[in-house]
């Protein structure tokens, strides 16, 4: 009996660590979207993988902060890896809708910070303050590389999607910071 049990919380273990989604949200079908919502309706594999591990991410915001100051903008950096599900959506999502990505390109430096098991980038997720979030989460860095605030990506989620009008909401909420 006690190994029946073992074998069944390291099943249900396994199960919760091989979804790579602190989220647990269930694949949505693809093209499944409403009008407020969408998720790409591309297959995981064929997405853009916008995380580049062997970058040294603290030099990447320091960087992008110098770009920031030049052009008067504020750094969003996305934080998360190519293996988050989640994360791949979202940078769809951004370069797909032509309202979202006209306002990151007018006011943003937007850049990708990876996480992952190769690369865990210590320096620049202790300059976030190491969350605690799901990914991918959002780092808000002034022009003057100053973090302002570490922000979740759930609350932008709508069913099982990326909800334009809370999207929009966020990245209003920090132009001009």
């Amino acid at each position: 009996m006690k190994k029946l049990i073992f074998f069944t919380l390291l099943t249900f273990s396994f199960a919760a660590f091989a979804s790579c989604d602190t989220k647990q949200k269930e694949t949505p079908a693809v093209g499944e979207q409403t009008d407020s919502t969408a998720v790409s309706s591309k297959p995981l594999s064929a997405l853009a993988k916008p995380y580049d591990e062997t970058i040294d991410a603290m030099q990447q915001i320091k960087d992008a902060a110098k770009k920031a100051k030049a052009e008067h903008k504020v750094v969003i950096a996305q934080v998360g890896g190519n293996w988050c599900k989640w994360c791949l959506w979202f940078n769809e999502f951004i370069h797909q809708d032509k309202d979202v990505a006209k306002v990151i390109a007018d006011n943003f430096v937007y850049i990708h910070v990876n996480y992952s098991p190769k690369n865990k980038n210590e320096e620049a997720m202790a300059f976030m303050g190491n969350p605690k979030l799901g990914y991918p989460f959002f780092a808000i860095i002034n022009e003057d590389g100053m973090l302002l605030a570490v922000e979740e990506s759930g609350k932008l989620e709508e069913g099982q999607g990326y909800n334009k009008e809370k999207v929009l909401a966020f990245f209003n909420s920090w132009i001009g910071k």
